[in-house]
């Protein structure tokens, strides 16, 4: 049975609402979630970029369901604290908490004042950074001088199992990468040809028997012409390559780039309908895709309406509850 899950965007929404939110998709049936971990936002309209790691805490204790975040270790994180960070989360609330990684945007990552490293060069940093948290994690003192520096670090509150390494992959070549060295991956909606090349190339790459999760952007609204006005507002700009999302380095960057983006070039990013039982066919098909965990993303701004609704008429449609 596909795990179904709740996506906290703290791009879009404070970190008080998005708890209650995360209390309120508990309580309507979702049985997972995850957030993302931004310093900006994508977008000036979105508005909010709230500390993930802070919020994971609270959002742990306050409900019952497992966490992920995704992750960019190497540049803005030191690979060191964030494995400090996620073995503590494993220590509190064992069996909860997983950690998503890629090689990051721009947007977060350059905040440092560090130039920003071609896409090879991101992706032999983030395997560095990832063998340095496994070393911890297992309760080595860790030396390492490479792309990132560690010197005699040692992990004194270990969970007593290591947090699941996912990896995060947009494209077929990252996926196909990620599957030789994760323990699992996690993508995005797509078409379905683009979605089945990145299953396969990640099968194709080592991960064959290894979950994957898969994460949903929508727009249900309450009609038609409020779903498309809300998705255009809040996420055009995940029609744009991801090549360009990994460079821009400011929301006002993405309002400008984004701002051709019409309608129907988001037919392949966001799943705009106002009814559930289309949302219920979409989430069918994700099903047969072969996906272990899915995670919904509302875009629109009435979260309460849309964990109701989806609560009600579509997790139940899928459960058979």
């Amino acid at each position: 049975m596909t795990l179904m899950g709740y996506h906290a965007s703290h791009e879009e929404n404070g970190p008080a609402d998005l708890l209650r939110y995360v209390q309120l998709a508990e309580r309507a049936g979702f049985e997972a979630a995850m957030c993302s971990d931004h310093f900006h936002p994508w977008s000036q309209r979105q508005g909010h970029s709230a500390f993930a790691w802070s919020w994971l805490g609270a959002a742990l204790q306050a409900t019952d369901l497992s966490f992920g975040t995704v992750n960019a270790p190497g540049q803005r994180y030191h690979p060191a604290i964030i494995a400090q960070a996620a073995a503590t989360l494993g220590y509190m609330f064992p069996g909860r908490f997983w950690l998503a990684v890629g090689s990051g945007e721009a947007l977060n990552e350059t905040i440092t004042g560090e130039g920003w490293p071609l896409k090879s060069q991101r992706n032999a940093r983030l395997l560095e950074c990832v063998e340095v948290m496994r070393a911890l994690w297992a309760g080595e003192t860790v030396t390492h001088r490479g792309l990132v520096t560690v010197e005699e670090a040692t992990l004194h509150t270990r969970p007593a199992q290591p947090p699941m390494v996912v990896g995060a992959a947009i494209s077929p070549a990252t996926a196909h990468w990620m599957g030789g060295w994760a323990d699992a991956l996690i993508t995005i909606s797509g078409t379905r040809p683009q979605m089945r090349r990145v299953i396969e190339a990640f099968r194709d790459g080592g991960g064959a028997d290894k979950p994957i999760f898969l994460q949903v952007h929508l727009a249900s609204a309450t009609d038609e012409a409020e779903a498309q006005q809300q998705a255009l507002a809040r996420w055009r700009f995940s029609a744009l390559d991801s090549t360009v999302l990994a460079e821009l380095r400011q929301p006002a960057q993405f309002d400008a780039a984004s701002s051709h983006i019409r309608l129907e070039d988001l037919s392949g990013s966001v799943r705009i309908s106002p009814d559930p039982e289309r949302h219920v066919a979409w989430l069918q098909a994700d099903r047969a895709m072969g996906y272990d965990r899915i995670y919904l993303h509302e875009v629109g701004p009435d979260q309460k309406r849309f964990i109701e609704v989806f609560g009600e008429r579509v997790l139940p449609a899928l459960t058979g509850s």
